[in-house]
């Protein structure tokens, strides 16, 4: 066999071993990626029903609640009251209108009935966990002064993002729904 084939054999094999190692490093990162989106997918919507939690726990006491134990509580037993209202207008003389609001209590129905009962699946006691851990979400609640009115806020944050871009920073780009500084209920993915 002469050099040239030898030289031909060894750098096709060669060629084929990293072009084998090129193709599993980009499969590998595509199955990273795939496996990064569909964790934070789970968290995201986590996230969606602890907001909705916090957004009843505040329109029923009047202020969020950094407390897992009262927010669970309230959900379970916990209720909202259903209300009609009805408004009357009785035009005057001298060209204005009177109105007269009604507003009738018709019933209560209980909060986990009305955010989650639809849910299947949905264990209470596990709100607070990231899904698949059993490391709860940050969670925070205070008032603070906007203008020269004080309002309510509230963030419920990732403690240990998937993903290394949001780990940057001390988790500052960590998913996360409300704002420790801004009256929002929204999340960062929105």
């Amino acid at each position: 066999m002469s050099k040239t084939k030898i030289f031909s054999i060894v750098f096709f094999l060669a060629a084929v071993v990293i072009a084998y190692f090129f193709v599993r490093s980009i499969s590998d990162d595509i199955q990273r990626e795939k496996k990064i989106k569909r964790e934070e997918a789970r968290v995201i919507e986590k996230l969606k029903l602890i907001r909705s939690g916090l957004i009843a726990y505040q329109r029923a006491n009047g202020q969020y609640t950094s407390d897992w134990d009262k927010l669970i509580n309230f959900i379970d037993s916990g209720s909202f009251y259903i209300t009609e209202r009805s408004e009357t207008i009785i035009p005057r003389d001298y060209g204005g209108d009177s109105v007269i609001i009604n507003v009738d209590t018709l019933g209560t129905v209980g909060v986990y009935d009305s955010l989650y009962a639809d849910l299947p699946n949905f264990q209470l006691k596990n709100l607070p966990y990231k899904p698949g851990t059993q490391t709860k979400f940050n969670i925070f609640a205070d008032k603070i002064v906007k203008g020269s009115v004080k309002v309510d806020v509230f963030e419920v944050s990732d403690p240990n993002p998937i993903n290394p871009k949001r780990r940057e920073d001390d988790n500052e780009d960590a998913l996360r729904v409300g704002s420790k500084t801004e009256v929002t209920t929204a999340g960062n993915w929105e």
